[in-house]
């Protein structure tokens, strides 16, 4: 089977080394890709919202599965898009149409669509230009810290929490009427806030059935004990101990079974991933916030527990056949430590030689911001590449992974040091 996998992150490296070990794979391309799957896979030069170009090139290499990584070719309708091509009639696009992507697109959305369908989650309001005078009340009337999501994808940024009334009203005013995320903070959603530890879990499904993959913490905050401004994600572990039986069985009925059920009485057909953004209140699961898409780093924590062909795993989503399948997950402690350009998330420098990786003895390397030209990989982005390690426990896995990272060398190298850390019993 010949696959193309879009994107250009750590994401996508993991997903490129999963679909690697499959004996049903021929040939695999990665559009744009990166450094490291251009070593394990043919990298082509399509930006993943070149819906045009990635059509042809499907049609051109007798692609028969797409998988799609990031969300915002998803909330474009990239699905919608190959769809509509009757010569692409048989191709298997792992990922939601445009109006399923809104889960994640849309915060406004699927907030609605969580009241409907009484999935727990905090009380929340929606705000915009024409009504944003009517914010101040409300913020009011919660108890700090206050939440701000801009309602529209902001690659993982476009949260704030602030602790401080008059600087929630300013942040607001910022989002929404100065752009501060772009046209994602034209409309901001006002949450209260919910106290607890959060969990990311992930299922595939194909819209009448669904697998459940393993769970895991990420750790978003640039800074340790989780300080400073968001990110993109500077590390996760999984599985997280909390995430026990009696809990996952409130997940899937409270929360995953409902979601499913929601699709289905809204006619969305969705066949893809799903990401629910968890927080453990006391014991009982709400929802922070869905995703139509796998988690960067939690799926270079999932994916190496995954010992199930992948492949295999996706063609049955495709094929609606995920009924019957029964994944075998590796019950080991899986850890990731992002390594990320200094400055990040604010600006950064690329192109800086890296060294070391061939040293690495203990952890799987996903590159996500790297270049390999002549052989030379360079720094290309804010997060360069993670690290993953297994093991018996957290406490084994850290020492593995950073003994590793120690190894790995560019200018102005940047990690956090306490990832795990708090899950340590």
């Amino acid at each position: 089977m010949n696959v193309l996998i879009i994107g250009s992150g750590g994401r996508e490296s993991a997903f490129a080394h999963a679909i690697k070990k499959s004996n049903l794979l021929t040939t695999l391309f990665v559009a744009p890709g990166n450094g490291g799957t251009a070593k394990i896979a043919e990298n082509v030069n399509l930006q993943e919202n070149d819906f045009e170009g990635i059509s042809h090139f499907c049609k051109q290499n007798k692609i028969e599965l797409i998988l799609i990584g990031p969300e915002v070719p998803l909330v474009d309708g990239i699905r919608d898009f190959l769809e509509k091509d009757i010569e692409l009639k048989d191709l298997l696009i792992i990922g939601p149409g445009k109006i399923g992507a809104q889960l994640e697109g849309s915060k406004a959305f699927s907030k609605e669509f969580m009241l409907n369908y009484k999935i727990p989650t905090a009380a929340y309001k929606t705000f915009n230009e024409l009504n944003i005078n009517e914010s101040d009340v409300f913020l009011e009337s919660l108890s700090p810290p206050y939440v701000l999501k801009a309602d529209g994808p902001a690659a993982g940024k476009g949260v704030l929490i602030i602790d401080n009334l008059i600087e929630a009203k300013k942040e607001l005013r910022e989002m929404i009427l100065d752009k501060k995320f772009g046209e994602s903070s034209s409309q901001v959603v006002i949450e209260e806030f919910l106290s607890g530890t959060e969990v990311s879990m992930f299922v595939l499904t194909d819209g009448e059935s669904y697998v459940i993959l393993p769970e895991a913490k990420d750790y978003k905050r640039i800074g340790n004990n989780d300080t400073g401004p968001n990110t993109g994600g500077m590390g996760a572990v999984s599985p997280v101990y909390f995430a026990d039986k009696n809990f996952t069985d409130k997940v899937i009925q409270q929360i995953i079974n409902p979601t499913i059920k929601g699709l289905k009485n809204e006619n969305i057909s969705y066949k893809g991933f799903i990401f629910f953004g968890l927080i453990n209140c006391e014991g009982n699961p709400k929802v922070i916030e869905y995703n139509c898409r796998m988690g960067d780093p939690e799926t270079e924590a999932v994916l190496p527990r995954i010992k199930s062909d992948f492949l295999k795993l996706l063609i049955n989503c495709g094929t609606s056949n995920l009924r019957e399948t029964v994944l075998d997950i590796d019950n080991r402690t899986s850890l990731t430590v992002v390594l990320a350009s200094g400055g990040y998330p604010a600006a950064f420098e690329k192109g800086y030689p890296i060294s070391g990786v061939e040293n690495v003895e203990h952890s799987l390397i996903f590159e996500a911001g790297t270049k390999t030209d002549n052989k030379l990989t360079t720094t290309n982005g804010g997060r360069v590449m993670a690290l993953t390690s297994l093991a018996t426990d957290i406490n084994q896995a850290r020492e593995k992974i950073y003994h590793d990272i120690e190894k790995i060398n560019y200018t102005k190298k940047y990690f956090r040091t306490d990832i795990g850390e708090d899950l340590i019993i």
